[in-house]
């Protein structure tokens, strides 16, 4: 059979041979749970607790199957959304499981300790990979967070784990208007989304998530500024790092690198490499200070004007 002919059949489950295994995850949005069908496959199964969000349930996987294959973004195993019978009113999808978890479970381990750098080096690179593969095809996720990158064992031989993006209910897709999308979780948006016009639908959205993903890989932590967030980075970090931190999080989103740009970027790129530092230094968009004098770096801000 042709391959692509393949690639376009709709995925079908068999949910009358479907066994619960155990809960993986609650949240806003419901549960997710490991299922088992009769030839012993697993599937991750998310399931609303009512029907307002079949909206979200559908353009979840409208974005999978559009990436089907993908190695990066997480894969649907069912083509369609599936309702249960009255008087439930719920909808649930299957997903691939991830056996590993998410890189919200990887960084907990770490207890607030840095992850070594080429781990971290790695984890930017692939989710770097699933970016490019959206904000190329006019796709932003909006809601990029350790909770929503899922790990998974590797393809490549002597590496321990993969990952790949999931949870697109809060995505832009292409030829949509960014006035109706919702901002994704706080500590993770850009000064400019947040707020009553907050800007939304923009790939440089889902570059500044990157970039304080990396910070808390690195041990920091978000601090509540009152309308905004700001990350510290509590630990000396290599140039290169540092380098890319600042293209991830330059204050003005125009001066954001692109997922493509940093893909070629030396702190993802290759191991041992320099990178030329900005000329033009901006403003810092993370702390690098102990909270006891945080106080004063923010007079300083306040006194430069910086909005952060």
């Amino acid at each position: 059979m042709n391959r692509n002919r393949m690639m376009r059949e709709p995925l079908r489950v068999d949910e009358s041979s479907m066994k619960h295994v155990s809960v993986l995850g609650r949240g806003s949005f419901g549960c997710v749970s490991l299922q088992r069908d009769s030839n012993f496959r697993l599937y991750a199964k998310k399931s609303s607790s009512s029907f307002s969000q079949l909206k979200d349930y559908h353009k979840e996987v409208r974005i999978m199957l559009r990436f089907r294959n993908h190695p990066r973004i997480v894969q649907a195993l069912s083509s369609f959304v599936h309702l249960s019978t009255p008087p439930e009113q719920r909808c649930h999808i299957y997903m691939e499981y991830a056996s590993k978890g998410t890189l919200f479970n990887m960084i907990f381990r770490f207890r607030g300790k840095p992850m070594p750098e080429n781990m971290i080096r790695r984890a930017a690179f692939m989710i770097l990979q699933g970016l490019d593969a959206l904000h190329s095809n006019g796709y932003v996720h909006c809601d990029l967070k350790p909770a929503n990158v899922l790990v998974f064992p590797s393809t490549t031989v002597g590496e321990p784990w993969d990952l790949k993006l999931a949870d697109f209910g809060f995505s832009k897709e292409p030829c949509t208007d960014s006035r109706s999308l919702f901002h994704g979780t706080e500590q993770y948006m850009p000064p400019e989304s947040l707020g009553p016009d907050g800007e939304m639908g923009s790939s440089t959205v889902d570059i500044w998530s990157l970039g304080c993903m990396v910070i808390e890989m690195f041990g920091g932590c978000p601090l509540n500024m009152g309308d905004r967030y700001m990350w510290r980075l509590p630990v000396l970090v290599s140039p290169v790092a540092d380098d890319f931190l600042m293209r991830c999080l330059a204050l003005q989103p125009s001066r954001r690198a692109t997922a493509a740009e940093l893909l070629t970027h030396p702190f993802v790129a290759q191991k041992n490499s320099t990178v030329p530092i900005l000329t033009e230094m901006p403003p810092y968009p993370f702390l690098r200070f102990p909270p006891s004098i945080m106080d004063n770096v923010m007079e300083e801000y306040a006194r430069l004007g910086v909005v952060v």
